[in-house]
């Protein structure tokens, strides 16, 4: 599929940043027919959702795993192997070389997508410099972005602000996606890189992953509706 082929609709992601799998089946219901594609992390997953990958993508929703998987290859190629057989379209690893090999090794001939989480939307150089790299936040998602093309990896995660120079090293050859994404007049929250969903996809993002703006809203689907239309706009 190439990126124009993806439906407006499809390019949101709402993020299942709920507390437990009643909750996320509770939003999915509120959400209906209006999002087709969902994100569990961190918090779902330990809190027993996994297995509802495998629900949902029965019901012909698509799931992204944002398990950040990051280990010695071989146990990530072992993970990855794993949630290939749950269903889910994408998971995504940090883009570290021996990761990022081990988790296409992993995928094998399935049809889950590999993508790498360059630098957490939650970082900025002060944060980088901290955790002791030498680079800042740009020249380390450029570098890892490179890395990741040459190693077969299938898109990648960033903040929007990176997306549009991300596209000039990658092309179209790989999915962009960005968290980070705020419709006008909601709180940034832990972000520090953060943009409008419009404005990301004019930058070149694919896929805009949301959550706390729409799972918290007293109408979730009302204020997802709003992003797909935003959206459908930004594209033309």
């Amino acid at each position: 599929m190439t990126p124009a082929e993806i439906a407006p609709k499809d390019r949101l992601i709402v993020a299942l940043d709920v507390p437990s799998v009643d909750a996320a089946e509770a939003m999915v219901g509120r959400l209906g027919d209006s999002v087709t594609f969902y994100k569990i992390g961190y918090q779902l997953a330990y809190a027993g959702g996994l297995p509802l990958i495998g629900k949902l993508a029965d019901k012909g929703k698509k799931i992204f795993a944002d398990l950040k998987m990051h280990d010695i290859g071989n146990t990530v190629t072992r993970g990855v192997e794993s949630v290939a057989k749950l269903g889910a379209t994408f998971v995504t690893v940090h883009a570290y070389p021996q990761t990022m090999k081990g988790a296409v090794e992993g995928r094998g001939s399935a049809s889950l997508k590999i993508l790498a989480v360059t630098v957490l939307t939650s970082y900025n150089d002060d944060d980088l410099h901290a955790a002791g790299y030498r680079l800042g936040v740009s020249e380390l998602v450029e570098a890892r972005a490179q890395q990741a093309q040459v190693l077969g990896i299938d898109g990648l995660v960033s903040s929007p602000e990176e997306v549009g120079s991300l596209r000039k090293i990658v092309g179209h050859q790989m999915r962009l996606v960005t968290p980070g994404i705020r419709p006008a007049g909601s709180a940034s929250g832990d972000q520090k890189r953060i943009m409008t969903p419009g404005r990301a996809i004019s930058a070149g993002a694919d896929y805009l992953v949301v959550g706390r703006p729409v799972v918290e809203a007293a109408d979730p689907k009302a204020i997802a509706e709003s992003i797909q239309a935003e959206v459908a706009q930004a594209l033309g």
